[in-house]
């Protein structure tokens, strides 16, 4: 199930998705995400917003419901950054705190300009299914302003821009990529390939 809680191109992720082997739908109702047996919360802009969306609708309880019954979850971009503890943006919000960290913003080292737009490579930090046949350094399509900084050992690859950032995230049967797999060619069908078919484990 693809989460629609009005952020984010939802069309273009249903369509990599099906591509990869998911049958899939996308829907706005907390009662589909009780009946999933997978879940992708995409999204495109601010945090603050994106979390009022999601409580609004009743869909963060029934996301947390299903973290807790091990769903697998997938968040990609703005969706990743709301399954931080918090956020600063727009004078600080607290996420789904389904993965440890703070959403911030990036700050542009000399000859970087913020937003961060376009191919960059991940550095993986070991071995991760979410990863499996996909080479390190591989490039992945990126559009954010902000980054997660994780304070824990949740990080699986990091990105070399602005400092650095944490460009991907698990927590078991949660992941989370800053980057956007659905435009990222071949590389990002195989990680969604992955998170379809690899089984979670806590």
């Amino acid at each position: 199930m693809i989460i629609d809680y009005g952020m984010g191109n939802l069309t273009s992720v249903q369509r990599a998705l099906e591509e990869a082997g998911a049958a899939c739908f996308i829907s706005d109702l907390p009662h589909d995400i009780k009946e999933a047996s997978s879940i992708v919360l995409p999204g495109v802009g601010a945090f603050k917003e994106g979390m009022a969306n999601l409580r609004s609708s009743g869909m963060a309880d029934a996301i947390l419901e299903a973290a807790k019954d091990n769903v697998p979850i997938l968040g990609i971009c703005l969706g990743m950054q709301l399954l931080a503890t918090n956020g600063d943006e727009g004078g600080g919000e607290s996420g789904l705190n389904l993965i440890p960290g703070t959403i911030r913003e990036m700050k542009a080292q000399p000859g970087e300009r913020i937003p961060h737009i376009g191919w960059n490579e991940i550095n993986q930090c070991g071995e991760h299914p979410m990863y499996e046949g996909i080479k390190d350094l591989t490039d992945f399509y990126f559009v954010h302003s902000f980054h997660f900084d994780n304070t824990g050992d949740h990080t699986v690859t990091k990105t070399p821009y602005a400092g650095g950032f944490s460009s991907s995230v698990a927590h078991g049967n949660i992941w989370g990529t800053q980057f956007h797999p659905e435009k990222s060619s071949k590389a990002g069908l195989k990680l969604l390939e992955n998170f379809i078919n690899i089984p979670f484990t806590v």
